[in-house]
Protein backbone atom coordinates (compact mmCIF):
# COMPACT_ATOMS: atom_id res chain seq x y z
CA UNK A 1 0.00 0.00 0.00
CA UNK A 2 1.33 3.19 -1.06
CA UNK A 3 2.50 5.24 1.81
CA UNK A 4 0.50 8.49 2.67
CA UNK A 5 2.79 10.05 5.11
CA UNK A 6 6.15 9.97 6.44
CA UNK A 7 4.99 7.60 9.58
CA UNK A 8 3.74 5.41 7.16
CA UNK A 9 7.46 5.56 5.20
CA UNK A 10 9.56 5.27 7.98
CA UNK A 11 7.85 1.74 8.75
CA UNK A 12 8.76 0.43 5.08
CA UNK A 13 12.07 -0.54 3.24
CA UNK A 14 11.59 1.07 0.30
CA UNK A 15 12.16 4.58 2.14
CA UNK A 16 15.50 5.28 0.50
CA UNK A 17 14.72 5.03 -2.94
CA UNK A 18 11.32 6.83 -2.32
CA UNK A 19 10.51 10.66 -2.41
CA UNK A 20 9.53 10.33 1.23
CA UNK A 21 13.61 11.44 2.58
CA UNK A 22 13.78 14.17 0.30
CA UNK A 23 10.38 15.76 0.57
CA UNK A 24 10.90 15.48 4.73
CA UNK A 25 14.20 17.60 3.60
CA UNK A 26 12.13 19.96 1.82
CA UNK A 27 9.58 20.01 4.57
CA UNK A 28 12.44 21.16 7.15
CA UNK A 29 14.23 23.90 4.96
CA UNK A 30 10.88 25.10 4.50
CA UNK A 31 10.02 25.31 8.44
CA UNK A 32 13.65 26.82 8.93
CA UNK A 33 12.90 29.72 5.97
CA UNK A 34 9.25 30.27 7.13
CA UNK A 35 10.42 30.44 10.72
CA UNK A 36 13.00 32.52 10.54
CA UNK A 37 10.74 35.37 8.75
CA UNK A 38 7.82 34.88 10.91
CA UNK A 39 10.21 35.22 13.81
CA UNK A 40 11.96 39.06 11.89
CA UNK A 41 8.08 40.19 11.45
CA UNK A 42 6.64 39.42 15.06
CA UNK A 43 9.77 40.93 16.46
CA UNK A 44 9.34 43.95 14.11
CA UNK A 45 5.54 44.34 14.78
CA UNK A 46 6.03 43.89 18.62
CA UNK A 47 8.90 46.52 19.08
CA UNK A 48 6.95 48.90 16.68
CA UNK A 49 3.73 48.35 18.80
CA UNK A 50 5.16 49.29 22.10
CA UNK A 51 7.37 51.96 20.57
CA UNK A 52 4.11 53.99 19.61
CA UNK A 53 1.87 52.84 21.95
CA UNK A 54 2.46 55.95 24.03
CA UNK A 55 0.57 57.26 20.74
CA UNK A 56 -1.85 54.96 20.92
CA UNK A 57 -0.99 53.81 17.14
CA UNK A 58 0.71 51.05 18.37
CA UNK A 59 -2.41 49.53 20.10
CA UNK A 60 -4.29 47.98 17.45
CA UNK A 61 -0.76 45.75 15.81
CA UNK A 62 -0.04 44.49 19.67
CA UNK A 63 -3.88 43.33 19.95
CA UNK A 64 -3.55 41.76 16.37
CA UNK A 65 -0.83 40.07 17.88
CA UNK A 66 -2.91 38.00 19.27
CA UNK A 67 -4.04 36.78 16.08
CA UNK A 68 -0.63 36.47 14.33
CA UNK A 69 -1.25 32.94 14.68
CA UNK A 70 -3.82 32.51 12.21
CA UNK A 71 -1.70 33.19 9.19
CA UNK A 72 1.37 30.67 10.01
CA UNK A 73 -0.87 28.01 11.21
CA UNK A 74 -2.69 28.32 7.58
CA UNK A 75 0.72 28.29 6.17
CA UNK A 76 1.76 25.23 8.22
CA UNK A 77 -1.41 23.25 7.01
CA UNK A 78 -0.61 23.81 3.63
CA UNK A 79 2.99 22.23 3.97
CA UNK A 80 1.75 19.71 5.53
CA UNK A 81 0.77 18.52 2.09
CA UNK A 82 4.42 17.85 2.11
CA UNK A 83 4.97 15.25 4.04
CA UNK A 84 1.26 13.94 4.89
CA UNK A 85 -1.25 13.61 1.85
CA UNK A 86 -4.03 13.62 4.19
CA UNK A 87 -5.81 16.61 4.14
CA UNK A 88 -5.52 19.44 7.21
CA UNK A 89 -9.15 20.92 7.93
CA UNK A 90 -9.08 24.43 9.51
CA UNK A 91 -10.42 23.93 12.81
CA UNK A 92 -12.18 27.34 13.07
CA UNK A 93 -15.50 27.99 12.63
CA UNK A 94 -17.43 30.82 10.86
CA UNK A 95 -19.09 33.73 12.65
CA UNK A 96 -22.37 33.23 13.11
CA UNK A 97 -22.78 36.96 11.38
CA UNK A 98 -21.08 38.65 8.61
CA UNK A 99 -18.97 41.11 9.63
CA UNK A 100 -15.07 42.67 11.10
CA UNK A 101 -16.71 42.70 14.56
CA UNK A 102 -18.70 39.34 14.56
CA UNK A 103 -15.35 37.73 12.78
CA UNK A 104 -12.91 38.81 15.44
CA UNK A 105 -15.30 38.06 18.67
CA UNK A 106 -15.38 34.78 17.20
CA UNK A 107 -11.51 34.28 16.87
CA UNK A 108 -10.91 35.69 19.95
CA UNK A 109 -13.12 33.28 21.60
CA UNK A 110 -11.73 30.12 20.37
CA UNK A 111 -9.68 27.75 21.86
CA UNK A 112 -8.25 27.20 18.56
CA UNK A 113 -6.97 30.72 18.18
CA UNK A 114 -4.90 30.56 21.31
CA UNK A 115 -3.20 27.46 20.03
CA UNK A 116 -2.23 28.23 16.89
CA UNK A 117 -0.38 31.55 18.70
CA UNK A 118 1.35 29.02 20.71
CA UNK A 119 2.37 26.46 18.46
CA UNK A 120 3.38 29.87 16.51
CA UNK A 121 5.88 30.90 19.54
CA UNK A 122 6.65 27.57 19.87
CA UNK A 123 7.89 27.76 16.15
CA UNK A 124 9.63 30.95 16.30
CA UNK A 125 11.53 29.84 19.66
CA UNK A 126 12.42 26.30 19.19
CA UNK A 127 11.29 24.45 16.50
CA UNK A 128 13.18 25.71 13.68
CA UNK A 129 16.43 26.46 15.25
CA UNK A 130 15.94 22.87 16.17
CA UNK A 131 15.51 21.94 12.13
CA UNK A 132 18.33 23.76 11.00
CA UNK A 133 20.05 21.82 13.29
CA UNK A 134 19.19 18.66 12.21
CA UNK A 135 19.18 19.88 8.67
CA UNK A 136 22.86 21.25 8.82
CA UNK A 137 23.64 17.68 10.70
CA UNK A 138 22.16 15.28 8.38
CA UNK A 139 23.55 17.02 5.54
CA UNK A 140 26.91 18.51 6.34
CA UNK A 141 27.83 14.96 7.73
CA UNK A 142 27.02 12.56 4.77
CA UNK A 143 28.25 15.59 2.64
CA UNK A 144 31.57 15.50 4.05
CA UNK A 145 32.77 12.30 4.19
CA UNK A 146 31.48 12.10 0.31
CA UNK A 147 33.12 14.80 -1.13
CA UNK A 148 36.61 13.29 0.30
CA UNK A 149 38.17 12.44 -2.78
CA UNK A 150 37.28 15.17 -4.54
CA UNK A 151 38.36 17.73 -1.54
CA UNK A 152 41.94 16.25 -1.19
CA UNK A 153 42.35 16.09 -5.05
CA UNK A 154 42.12 19.94 -5.02
CA UNK A 155 44.33 20.44 -1.94
CA UNK A 156 47.08 21.05 -4.29
CA UNK A 157 50.44 20.57 -3.30
CA UNK A 158 50.10 19.64 0.31
CA UNK A 159 47.71 16.90 -0.71
CA UNK A 160 45.86 16.47 2.25
CA UNK A 161 42.33 17.66 3.82
CA UNK A 162 40.63 17.41 6.98
CA UNK A 163 37.55 15.29 7.21
CA UNK A 164 34.64 16.92 8.87
CA UNK A 165 37.66 19.45 10.40
CA UNK A 166 38.82 16.46 12.66
CA UNK A 167 40.43 13.81 10.74
CA UNK A 168 43.63 14.55 8.50
CA UNK A 169 43.56 12.72 5.29
CA UNK A 170 46.84 12.46 3.21
CA UNK A 171 46.40 9.31 1.10
CA UNK A 172 43.70 8.77 -1.76
CA UNK A 173 42.89 5.49 -0.44
CA UNK A 174 41.87 7.20 2.83
CA UNK A 175 39.70 9.64 1.19
CA UNK A 176 38.09 6.64 -0.90
CA UNK A 177 37.60 4.79 1.98
CA UNK A 178 35.63 7.67 3.72
CA UNK A 179 33.13 7.48 0.74
CA UNK A 180 31.14 4.00 1.89
CA UNK A 181 30.84 5.55 4.95
CA UNK A 182 29.59 8.71 3.57
CA UNK A 183 26.85 6.50 2.16
CA UNK A 184 25.96 4.89 5.43
CA UNK A 185 25.78 8.14 6.96
CA UNK A 186 23.91 9.76 4.47
CA UNK A 187 21.32 6.59 4.93
CA UNK A 188 20.78 7.21 8.75
CA UNK A 189 20.84 10.64 8.26
CA UNK A 190 18.08 10.65 5.63
CA UNK A 191 16.22 7.94 7.97
CA UNK A 192 16.68 10.49 10.87
CA UNK A 193 15.42 13.71 9.13
CA UNK A 194 12.29 11.67 7.47
CA UNK A 195 11.62 11.05 11.89
CA UNK A 196 12.13 14.47 12.68
CA UNK A 197 10.26 15.69 10.03
CA UNK A 198 7.33 13.24 10.85
CA UNK A 199 7.56 14.38 14.37
CA UNK A 200 7.15 17.51 13.60
CA UNK A 201 4.06 17.19 11.51
CA UNK A 202 2.49 14.82 13.84
CA UNK A 203 2.65 18.07 16.35
CA UNK A 204 1.49 20.80 13.81
CA UNK A 205 -1.49 18.26 13.53
CA UNK A 206 -2.26 17.99 16.84
CA UNK A 207 -2.47 21.46 17.22
CA UNK A 208 -3.12 23.26 14.21
CA UNK A 209 -5.94 20.97 12.41
CA UNK A 210 -9.40 20.00 13.01
CA UNK A 211 -9.24 16.93 15.18
CA UNK A 212 -11.97 14.09 14.60
CA UNK A 213 -15.33 14.73 15.75
CA UNK A 214 -14.58 18.59 15.71
CA UNK A 215 -14.48 19.72 12.19
CA UNK A 216 -16.00 22.76 11.41
CA UNK A 217 -18.29 20.66 8.87
CA UNK A 218 -19.44 18.60 11.50
CA UNK A 219 -20.31 21.84 14.18
CA UNK A 220 -21.67 23.36 11.10
CA UNK A 221 -23.88 19.79 10.49
CA UNK A 222 -24.63 20.09 13.71
CA UNK A 223 -25.91 23.89 13.45
CA UNK A 224 -27.78 22.70 10.67
CA UNK A 225 -29.57 19.42 12.71
CA UNK A 226 -30.60 22.52 15.07
CA UNK A 227 -32.26 24.79 12.78
CA UNK A 228 -33.72 21.75 10.80
CA UNK A 229 -35.38 21.13 14.25
CA UNK A 230 -36.57 24.47 15.13
CA UNK A 231 -38.39 24.65 11.56
CA UNK A 232 -39.84 21.70 11.73
CA UNK A 233 -41.08 22.63 15.36
CA UNK A 234 -42.16 25.91 13.70
CA UNK A 235 -43.92 23.87 10.95
CA UNK A 236 -45.54 21.70 13.06
CA UNK A 237 -47.30 24.33 15.12
CA UNK A 238 -48.23 25.67 11.96
CA UNK A 239 -49.98 22.90 11.39
CA UNK A 240 -51.44 22.75 14.74
CA UNK A 241 -53.07 25.97 13.83
CA UNK A 242 -53.96 25.52 10.20
CA UNK A 243 -55.89 22.05 11.41
CA UNK A 244 -57.61 24.14 14.49
CA UNK A 245 -58.65 27.24 12.33
CA UNK A 246 -60.33 24.59 10.05
CA UNK A 247 -62.34 22.82 12.69
CA UNK A 248 -63.03 25.63 14.49
CA UNK A 249 -64.31 27.56 11.25
CA UNK A 250 -65.68 24.60 8.92
CA UNK A 251 -66.71 21.43 11.12
CA UNK A 252 -67.53 22.98 14.67
CA UNK A 253 -69.60 25.79 13.27
CA UNK A 254 -71.51 23.16 10.91
CA UNK A 255 -71.99 20.81 14.20
CA UNK A 256 -73.36 24.19 16.09
CA UNK A 257 -75.49 24.56 13.36
CA UNK A 258 -77.21 21.26 13.32
CA UNK A 259 -76.91 21.47 17.03
CA UNK A 260 -79.40 24.69 16.93
CA UNK A 261 -81.34 23.10 14.40
CA UNK A 262 -82.28 19.51 16.17
CA UNK A 263 -82.91 21.76 19.42
CA UNK A 264 -85.35 23.80 17.37
CA UNK A 265 -86.81 20.21 15.65
CA UNK A 266 -87.06 18.82 19.03
CA UNK A 267 -89.04 21.70 20.66
CA UNK A 268 -91.24 21.40 16.85
CA UNK A 269 -92.15 18.27 17.38
CA UNK A 270 -93.23 18.14 21.64
CA UNK A 271 -95.61 21.11 20.31
CA UNK A 272 -96.99 18.52 17.98
CA UNK A 273 -97.51 15.67 20.30
CA UNK A 274 -94.89 13.62 17.85
CA UNK A 275 -93.78 11.18 20.88
CA UNK A 276 -91.50 9.02 18.47
CA UNK A 277 -90.46 11.84 16.65
CA UNK A 278 -89.60 13.62 18.99
CA UNK A 279 -87.58 11.09 20.97
CA UNK A 280 -85.24 10.30 17.75
CA UNK A 281 -84.57 14.57 17.24
CA UNK A 282 -83.59 13.87 20.96
CA UNK A 283 -81.24 11.61 20.75
CA UNK A 284 -79.74 13.16 17.57
CA UNK A 285 -79.56 16.32 19.62
CA UNK A 286 -77.76 14.68 22.41
CA UNK A 287 -75.29 13.12 20.12
CA UNK A 288 -74.83 16.28 17.86
CA UNK A 289 -74.03 17.91 21.42
CA UNK A 290 -71.20 15.01 22.09
CA UNK A 291 -69.61 15.56 19.03
CA UNK A 292 -69.73 18.94 19.21
CA UNK A 293 -67.97 18.71 22.80
CA UNK A 294 -65.44 16.04 21.47
CA UNK A 295 -64.33 18.12 18.76
CA UNK A 296 -64.02 21.28 20.92
CA UNK A 297 -61.43 19.09 23.50
CA UNK A 298 -60.02 17.94 19.95
CA UNK A 299 -59.56 21.87 19.44
CA UNK A 300 -58.29 22.68 22.77
CA UNK A 301 -55.08 19.98 22.29
CA UNK A 302 -54.40 21.12 19.15
CA UNK A 303 -53.94 24.54 19.56
CA UNK A 304 -56.43 26.61 22.07
CA UNK A 305 -57.29 29.15 20.09
CA UNK A 306 -57.50 31.20 23.35
CA UNK A 307 -53.69 30.44 23.46
CA UNK A 308 -53.11 32.51 20.00
CA UNK A 309 -55.70 35.17 21.16
CA UNK A 310 -55.06 36.07 24.44
CA UNK A 311 -51.45 34.47 25.38
CA UNK A 312 -49.91 31.87 27.70
CA UNK A 313 -51.47 33.08 31.04
CA UNK A 314 -55.14 33.15 29.74
CA UNK A 315 -55.02 29.69 28.59
CA UNK A 316 -53.08 28.22 31.09
CA UNK A 317 -56.05 29.98 33.93
CA UNK A 318 -58.29 28.39 31.01
CA UNK A 319 -57.01 24.86 31.34
CA UNK A 320 -56.73 25.14 35.00
CA UNK A 321 -60.69 25.84 35.24
CA UNK A 322 -61.48 22.47 33.03
CA UNK A 323 -58.69 20.40 35.27
CA UNK A 324 -59.86 17.46 37.66
CA UNK A 325 -57.15 18.67 40.27
CA UNK A 326 -57.07 21.89 41.38
CA UNK A 327 -54.63 23.83 40.04
CA UNK A 328 -53.40 26.98 41.21
CA UNK A 329 -51.61 29.57 38.37
CA UNK A 330 -49.38 32.62 38.90
CA UNK A 331 -48.10 33.51 35.20
CA UNK A 332 -45.97 36.73 36.22
CA UNK A 333 -44.79 37.61 32.57
CA UNK A 334 -44.46 41.41 31.33
CA UNK A 335 -45.91 40.53 27.81
CA UNK A 336 -46.13 37.85 25.10
CA UNK A 337 -43.92 35.36 24.38
CA UNK A 338 -42.39 34.73 21.06
CA UNK A 339 -44.98 31.62 19.62
CA UNK A 340 -42.56 28.48 19.44
CA UNK A 341 -42.28 29.66 23.26
CA UNK A 342 -45.68 29.87 24.10
CA UNK A 343 -46.60 27.17 22.66
CA UNK A 344 -44.02 24.66 23.88
CA UNK A 345 -44.96 26.15 27.57
CA UNK A 346 -48.51 25.80 27.11
CA UNK A 347 -48.05 21.82 25.82
CA UNK A 348 -45.14 21.14 28.27
CA UNK A 349 -47.50 22.35 31.44
CA UNK A 350 -50.62 20.27 30.04
CA UNK A 351 -48.14 17.09 29.87
CA UNK A 352 -47.40 17.86 33.17
CA UNK A 353 -50.81 18.41 34.87
CA UNK A 354 -52.07 15.38 32.87
CA UNK A 355 -49.60 13.50 34.75
CA UNK A 356 -50.57 14.87 38.12
CA UNK A 357 -54.12 14.34 36.99
CA UNK A 358 -53.40 10.54 35.98
CA UNK A 359 -50.24 9.28 38.34
CA UNK A 360 -50.26 11.37 41.14
CA UNK A 361 -53.26 11.09 43.56
CA UNK A 362 -52.75 14.67 44.21
CA UNK A 363 -54.92 16.94 46.03
CA UNK A 364 -53.99 20.18 44.65
CA UNK A 365 -51.03 20.99 42.01
CA UNK A 366 -49.75 24.61 41.30
CA UNK A 367 -48.38 26.31 38.35
CA UNK A 368 -45.94 29.37 38.71
CA UNK A 369 -43.99 31.31 35.70
CA UNK A 370 -41.73 34.19 35.42
CA UNK A 371 -39.14 35.83 32.83
CA UNK A 372 -36.48 36.86 34.59
CA UNK A 373 -32.74 37.44 33.40
CA UNK A 374 -33.39 36.51 29.61
CA UNK A 375 -35.10 33.00 30.43
CA UNK A 376 -38.76 31.87 31.13
CA UNK A 377 -39.08 29.51 34.45
CA UNK A 378 -42.14 27.17 34.49
CA UNK A 379 -42.81 25.26 37.80
CA UNK A 380 -45.37 22.69 38.11
CA UNK A 381 -45.97 20.77 41.39
CA UNK A 382 -48.28 18.66 42.97
CA UNK A 383 -48.62 17.07 46.38
CA UNK A 384 -49.31 13.40 45.01
CA UNK A 385 -47.10 10.41 45.65
CA UNK A 386 -44.17 11.30 43.92
CA UNK A 387 -42.14 8.67 41.79
CA UNK A 388 -42.63 10.35 38.42
CA UNK A 389 -39.34 8.86 36.06
CA UNK A 390 -38.75 10.00 32.63
CA UNK A 391 -39.00 7.35 29.87
CA UNK A 392 -41.52 5.12 31.78
CA UNK A 393 -44.31 6.16 30.25
CA UNK A 394 -44.78 9.63 31.71
CA UNK A 395 -44.47 11.69 28.24
CA UNK A 396 -41.48 13.38 30.40
CA UNK A 397 -39.42 12.76 27.29
CA UNK A 398 -41.49 13.91 24.88
CA UNK A 399 -41.53 16.64 27.12
CA UNK A 400 -37.54 17.15 27.31
CA UNK A 401 -37.47 16.69 23.47
CA UNK A 402 -39.95 19.81 22.48
CA UNK A 403 -38.33 22.31 25.36
CA UNK A 404 -34.17 21.14 23.92
CA UNK A 405 -35.26 22.46 20.65
CA UNK A 406 -35.41 25.79 22.10
CA UNK A 407 -32.52 24.96 24.04
CA UNK A 408 -34.13 24.80 26.92
CA UNK A 409 -33.93 22.49 30.06
CA UNK A 410 -35.91 20.19 32.21
CA UNK A 411 -35.57 19.06 35.75
CA UNK A 412 -37.52 16.93 37.74
CA UNK A 413 -37.79 16.27 41.47
CA UNK A 414 -39.88 13.37 42.72
CA UNK A 415 -39.18 11.32 45.69
CA UNK A 416 -41.13 8.36 46.79
CA UNK A 417 -44.02 10.09 48.64
CA UNK A 418 -43.88 12.78 47.08
CA UNK A 419 -43.76 16.18 46.52
CA UNK A 420 -43.30 16.18 42.88
CA UNK A 421 -41.94 19.38 41.18
CA UNK A 422 -41.26 20.08 37.51
CA UNK A 423 -38.88 22.64 36.22
CA UNK A 424 -38.35 24.03 32.74
CA UNK A 425 -36.39 27.14 31.72
CA UNK A 426 -36.19 28.28 27.82
CA UNK A 427 -33.97 30.88 26.98
CA UNK A 428 -36.21 33.72 25.57
CA UNK A 429 -34.38 37.16 25.38
CA UNK A 430 -37.28 39.67 25.37
CA UNK A 431 -41.53 39.17 26.14
CA UNK A 432 -43.07 41.61 23.55
CA UNK A 433 -45.02 43.98 25.82
CA UNK A 434 -49.13 43.36 25.45
CA UNK A 435 -50.83 45.47 23.44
Amino acid sequence: MRSRTAWQALTTRRLLVSSWPWRSVLYLAGGVASGAVELLLLVVTLTVGIASSVLLVGIPLLIGLGLSGLPIAALERRRLRIVDRDPAESPHRDPDRPGVRPWLTTRYREQTTWRELAFTLLKVTLLWPLELTVLVAGLSIPGGLLTTPLLLAASGPDHETRVLKTWMVTHDWQAWAMVPIGLVALAVSLYLMTLVAAARASLARALLAARPGSAPELHERVNELTRSRVRLVDAFDAERRRIERDLHDGAQQRLVALTMTLGLARASSKSSNDSETAALVTKAHEEAKLALGELRELIQGIHPKVLTDRGLAAAVDELADRFPVPVETRIELPGRLPDPVEAAIYFAICEALTNVAKHSDADCAWVTAEHREGRVAVIVRDDGVGGARPGIGTGLSGLADRVSVLDGTVTLSSPPGGPTLLRLEIPCAQAVPSA
